[in-house]
């Protein structure tokens, strides 16, 4: 019997692209592996050779995988916190998110013990005397310009530290704790600190992390295999979730594709939102310790890593701090207000995105490149210009999406739709549509390009990302002349590109 709810049209090829997809994602992803190994490192060619399962399957890799989630999902659960609210449910629910970018965890720790808590006034109250870990936690809690939601101070007269401390209200969360730890920046980024304060402690300890290149085939592997473990639960999970919690293209009734692409928009255990952790944290921050793994392996070989690796390094360790950094903005995205919780989304953000996107590191390790001063400064400036794009189009859309009337955006040419609803017209140059895709694929060149151009295979990022976004504009479209109408004919006429001035 096929679930109810709201349903849309099959996406990927529906069951017979989703069953193709099961096994092509994860045949690449090994391919990958193994061709970036290999001399003659073809990206078109067949793979050096067919790895054994003994050489796939190590308890040891496993036991890595599930601490690694165990660490990052401890991270998640650290209890100084603030909390956001995401976009209207079906339901007219909104979720809410621990968004923290608190630093200090001993000052948070200290301040929430000592129980503080906000007057009506948004005051915080008590009169402990003040320590130096207290005037640390009020370093943390300036503002960092990056979050939103409202000030209030403390009258001068209160007789403490805690009258220097502010609270922020965000998106009409009432919290009963402190809510003043928050420097703009997301939990994630604090994760992202925490997990590069522990690594570095346990390679001084004697960790041994340049072994870890090593290792990237069975941990695939094993990474692969809790990706379809953790998918079958999730869709066992959706069978009992009311129909309210579903996403649109997830419960077509087919088990192959809503599996695939996943039932439930949500899943949550308690507060636990499961698509929201695996999003932003155990892929993505994996992915940067995967790159500085091969960066201590080049150099340990050679004696000192080379210049095209720190440039691959920093640019994708850019990407991921400003994506933690801004983790708040990630509410407002396809991957969370639209698509289900499912393989595609879980085998992405634990597998394909820690040992895909890290091939030109790999790359390099096995295929050293020499490269010049000049040609690094290039590379280094279409980066930073690929950034200013990607990041200034990010916020501008996210600020948009949350509240038209922002003062950053409310001053911007926009069209109004039948419904009341506002497009925003002017933005990036007014003549492309989405400009952040085009900010992504600069970037992705900038990656690729300290790897030379004597090989395809550093460049398959870039062919991968440009064939994702393409489909991603063409559903976005999809789903904005449904959401829209006749309004956003108007507006594909006033903004007449999809990614790429005068090209697409």
């Amino acid at each position: 019997m096929a679930p109810q709810g709201s349903r849309a049209e099959l996406e990927f090829g529906g069951p017979l692209g989703a069953a193709a997809l099961l096994l092509l994602l994860p045949a690449t992803m090994f391919h990958l592996l193994l061709v970036a190994r290999s001399g003659p490192a073809r990206l078109l060619g067949p793979p050096p050779y067919l790895p054994e399962l003994e050489e796939l399957w190590s308890p040891w890799a496993l036991l890595l995988c599930l601490t690694w989630l165990g660490l990052q999902a401890a991270l998640y659960l650290l209890p100084a916190r603030k909390v956001a609210e995401g976009q209207e449910l079906k339901d007219k629910s909104r979720l809410s998110y621990p968004i923290n970018g608190a630093w200090g965890l001993g000052p948070c720790a200290e301040l929430w013990g000592w129980g503080w808590s906000p007057r009506p006034g948004g005051e915080v109250c008590g009169d402990e005397p003040a320590s130096p870990i207290a005037i640390l936690c009020l370093f943390y809690a300036q503002d960092g310009g990056g979050s939103t939601g409202s000030l209030h101070t403390p009258p001068p007269s209160t007789p403490s530290i805690a009258a220097t401390l502010c609270t922020r209200e965000v998106a009409g969360v009432t919290l009963r704790k402190l809510k003043c730890l928050t420097n703009g920046s997301g939990q994630g980024f604090q994760a992202l600190v925490l997990t590069a304060l522990l690594v570095g402690l346990g390679v001084l300890a004697g960790l041994p992390l340049s072994a870890l290149p090593e290792m990237l085939l069975p941990l695939a592997f094993a990474a692969t295999l809790i990706a379809f473990i953790f998918s079958l639960l999730l869709y066992l999970k959706a069978l009992v979730a009311p129909a309210s919690a579903l996403a649109p293209g997830g419960n077509s009734g087919n088990p192959i594709y809503d599996f695939f692409l996943g039932r439930e928009l949500n899943p949550r255990i308690c507060s636990f939102d499961f698509k929201y952790f695996c999003e932003l944290r155990p892929g993505l921050i994996g992915w940067v310790l995967i790159n500085l793994a091969l960066l201590m392996q080049e150099a340990e070989l050679r004696g000192s890593p080379s210049l095209a690796m720190w440039l691959v390094n920093g640019f994708q360790l850019l990407y991921v701090g400003d994506a933690l950094w801004h983790e708040e903005a990630v509410l407002t995205t396809m991957d969370i207000i639209h698509d289900g919780f499912g393989f595609m989304l879980a085998f992405g953000d634990l597998a394909w995105v820690p040992f895909t996107y890290s091939l030109q590191a790999q790359f390099l390790l096995y295929h050293p490149e020499p490269l010049g001063l000049p040609l690094a400064s290039v590379i280094c400036l279409i980066n930073a210009v690929g950034y200013y794009i990607f990041r200034g189009a990010n916020s501008q859309k996210n600020a948009f999406r949350k509240n038209p009337s922002d003062p950053r955006v409310a001053d911007l040419e926009t069209i109004s739709t039948a419904t009341g609803r506002r497009l925003l017209v002017s933005g990036w140059w007014g003549m492309v549509r989405h400009p952040n895709y085009l900010g992504d694929l600069i970037m992705a060149l900038a990656w690729s390009l300290p790897c030379g151009v004597s090989h395809l295979l550093p460049y398959f990022y870039l062919l991968y990302f440009t064939a994702l976004l393409v489909h991603r504009e063409a559903r976005d479209e999809q789903q904005c002349l449904r959401k829209y109408g006749l309004a956003w004919h108007a507006y594909c006429r006033r903004v007449p590109y999809r990614i790429v001035p005068y090209i697409y």
